[in-house]
């Protein structure tokens, strides 16, 4: 799965957490830029990524991951 493939899915975890399709990541894409991400919807969006992708996070990992771009190269890596 290419980076694009992965920003791409990862857009609609996005949409479907945050119930907001007019959410358009890029690799800068953090916490600022969208309203209702705080601590416990962090949570929400871990769990949804890693069913989404099939994936398991260490919690160190998942409490880290602070924009989309660094979620995608965590993807990417668990991936590999």
């Amino acid at each position: 799965m290419t980076k694009e493939e992965i920003l791409k899915k990862l857009n609609d975890v996005f949409r479907d957490v945050f119930d907001d399709e007019s959410i358009v990541l890029t690799d800068r894409t953090g916490a600022d830029d969208i309203d209702d991400w705080d601590s416990l919807a962090h949570i929400s969006l871990i769990a949804a990524i890693e069913n989404e992708f099939g994936i398991r996070f260490d919690i160190k990992t998942a409490l880290h991951l602070k924009t989309a771009g660094e979620i995608v190269t965590a993807i990417e890596s668990l991936l590999a």
